[in-house]
């Protein structure tokens, strides 16, 4: 007999609910004590001096990093005018918002009721665990983050105003700044929520097809189209030599549908967002087949943003906002909070999981499905940089799959919609060698991406809808 009902108990009230009548069962009632419990912890880490420190170091580290990703370069700069001069060098070419983010400046709000829309996956996890730990409020800001069904209305509700800000699959504000799948309006990233932390789940029938070459016929699902997920799915499958618009079939569904789907066996498995990676392995439905950051190692997936008319108008706002998922971002960061975040953001109110797949994910020690137990610490991280190079890549995969059509002004795009300001015009004017700023280059499956050369990165593959 459950433990929850039993309904031939004479000693015992028949109860439809937990106990306290606020949830809609017992389970969820645990969930509860566990958050609040994890959040009064996390709430006491961030209230002390040593988090403090910690934070503001992190929000200037990642601004001056943002800047200047190759350390020699940092270092020639700091030792040929030192640390003040560069400072002051620096915040003339920031944005405001990144400006004050650094200088711990409050301005006065413009705006303080605030409504931030969220997915919920483990990818949005300092964007959420800044409202229960109090982080926005903390900045004086008064923010309802509302749970939104799928990235189509997220995209909807921030073109009507409707939200003020909001979590984005990090290819979704290149594409509507660039009006492609709905209107043009000028989108901005702000931050990285996170990286890494994705898979491709196969359903439990596919054990005996690891070769993705074996994959023809095969349908997928991913969350939408302008997303990493469909990209590196498509980036997987045509390195196997398979075309993913002719050989495969790949559907948009939103992430909390995936599992039913695969159960249901409408697809032969996924690439999305964790935590419906895990849950499939806890359904007992799914395996993990791999881990997207075997793809590519810290590539990006969510981030955090808003229009630029936004910005604009409220920029002690936005400074606020963005202190906040930075400094949500540093405690995500750091493996001993793991544990305690999937507390905090299990209950129904957020992701609504059960806080052991939520705490493999986190954690990096998980079940793959296929009788293993794997350690990979870094399976889900929260960096927030959102380089520039990474914008260009994702422009060359709009362009390859059919998306992005004509000529491409790669490094404009980039520049226009990813918050990060090079230095190099007050470099110039302190005479000092222009490094390469926020473009550094990196590796998807062994092929180096040089983003200074996105075309001829194009033209270097056999299979696009091009050729």
């Amino acid at each position: 007999m459950s433990r929850f009902f039993d309904p031939f108990d004479a000693d015992r009230p028949l109860m439809m609910r937990c106990s306290c009548g606020r949830h809609d069962s017992e389970q969820a009632h645990q969930a509860a004590l566990n958050a609040e419990g994890a959040t009064t912890e996390l709430k006491r880490r961030s209230e002390t001096a040593e988090f403090e420190a910690y934070s503001n170091e992190f929000i200037e580290a990642t601004l001056v990093k943002a800047l200047f990703p190759q350390d020699e370069v940092r270092r020639r700069f700091l030792r040929a005018v030192g640390k003040g001069t560069a400072m002051a060098a620096i915040s003339s070419v920031l944005p405001v918002a990144s400006l004050q983010a650094m200088a711990q400046e409050r301005g006065a709000l413009e705006k303080k009721n605030l409504k931030i829309g969220f997915i919920p996956i483990t990818c949005a996890t300092p964007l959420i665990m800044a409202h229960p730990l109090g982080f926005y409020k903390r900045e004086g800001l008064d923010v309802e983050v509302i749970k939104t069904a799928g990235w189509a209305l997220i995209r909807d509700k921030m073109m009507n105003k409707e939200y003020d800000a909001t979590h984005f699959l990090s290819p979704m504000p290149l594409a509507i700044s660039m009006g492609l799948g709905s209107n043009a309006m000028p989108m901005n990233v702000a931050t990285i929520q996170n990286t890494n932390g994705q898979a491709i789940t196969l359903a439990n029938k596919h054990k005996d097809k690891r070769d993705p070459k074996q994959w023809k016929g095969f349908k997928f699902a991913v969350p939408f189209e302008y997303s990493m997920h469909n990209f590196l799915l498509r980036y997987y499958v045509a390195e196997a030599g398979l075309n993913p618009d002719t050989d495969i079939q790949i559907r948009v569904v939103p992430p909390p549908e995936m599992v039913a789907n695969l159960r249901a066996g409408n697809i032969d498995g996924y690439l999305g967002p964790d935590p419906f990676n895990q849950r499939a392995v806890y359904e007992e439905i799914g395996f993990l087949h791999l881990l997207t950051k075997d793809l590519w190692p810290g590539h990006p997936c969510c981030a955090f943003g808003t229009s630029a008319e936004f910005i604009r108008q409220n920029p002690n706002t936005f400074a606020a906002l963005y202190r906040s998922v930075l400094t949500a971002a540093a405690m995500a960061r750091d493996p001993k909070n793991r544990e305690l975040i999937a507390k905090v953001i299990a209950p129904q109110a957020y992701l609504n999981q059960p806080e052991t797949v939520l705490t493999q994910v986190l954690t990096g020690r998980f079940a793959d499905g296929l009788g293993g137990i794997q350690t990979v610490p870094d399976r889900a991280d929260f960096d927030p940089i959102p380089w520039q190079s990474m914008a260009v890549w994702m422009l060359t995969q709009m362009k390859r799959w059919g998306y992005l059509k004509g000529e491409v002004n790669y490094k404009q795009v980039a520049e226009r919609v990813f918050l990060l300001t090079d230095a190099k015009k007050h470099m110039k004017d302190l005479g000092q060698k222009v490094p390469d700023g926020a473009y550094p280059k990196f590796k998807v499956m062994g092929k180096e991406f040089d983003p200074a050369q996105p075309e001829a990165y194009l033209k270097g593959f056999a299979i696009q809808r091009s050729a």
